[in-house]
């Protein structure tokens, strides 16, 4: 019978250990997250507090109403949305001097909104992210800055949907899964690899 490879099991137990240590460390994030939307939930709940100015946004502000006044519109942006009414469209993002504020939702992404600021009141939520998946990944995704929903939307536009916590996505238990199914895959081809080996032998 021919020995056992060494080195190739250390490396296969490594591989395994490590997609092991990755599902234990998801299910740890899985409470963390479940803690974080709890508060999420209860901020629904609370009175209306100041606008947060600066990024990170504290977990105890998102999903408050709040208000806040944009001086001036200096800049706008499109991003796919959804209306109160649940019609999928373009949603407008106006950049003011210290605010983001989503002014509403258009089914035609020709519609460009006249509004030029003025008092909002609405939810808080985080302005969407551009940072690549690749970069996610690598753990270098910046602090999102705040972002307010407004509740009367701008001229010719409809109000977007509010900003939910059903809507922050919770998938380390699939993840954790997946991590171990990994594990569990890799130590069976293994194994039977190492019982061909030992039957040409």
């Amino acid at each position: 019978m021919r020995r056992i490879p060494i080195l190739a099991t250390l490396i296969v137990a490594l591989a395994i250990a490590t997609m092991i240590a990755l599902g234990l460390w998801q299910l740890d994030r899985l409470d963390e997250k479940e803690a974080q939307l709890a508060v999420y939930r209860a901020n629904l709940g609370q009175p209306a507090i100041a606008f947060p100015t600066a990024a990170p946004i504290p977990d105890t502000a998102l999903f408050r109403r709040s208000s806040a006044a944009c001086s001036s519109v200096t800049g706008w942006q499109t991003q796919a949305g959804r209306s109160a009414k649940g019609i999928s469209g373009y949603r407008w993002i106006a950049t003011c001097p210290g605010l983001i504020v989503d002014v509403g939702v258009t089914r035609d992404p020709k519609t460009r909104p006249s509004w030029l600021g003025g008092s909002v009141t609405g939810v808080i939520t985080t302005e969407p992210s551009h940072t690549s998946l690749l970069s996610r990944m690598g753990g270098k995704e910046a602090a999102l800055r705040p972002m307010l929903v407004s509740d009367t939307p701008a001229p010719g536009l409809e109000a977007s949907s509010p900003p939910s916590p059903d809507e922050v996505p919770n998938n380390h238990l699939a993840y954790a899964v997946q991590w171990f199914l990994f594990a569990g895959v890799a130590a069976l081809i293994y194994g039977l690899a190492l019982r061909r080996r030992a039957s040409e032998s």
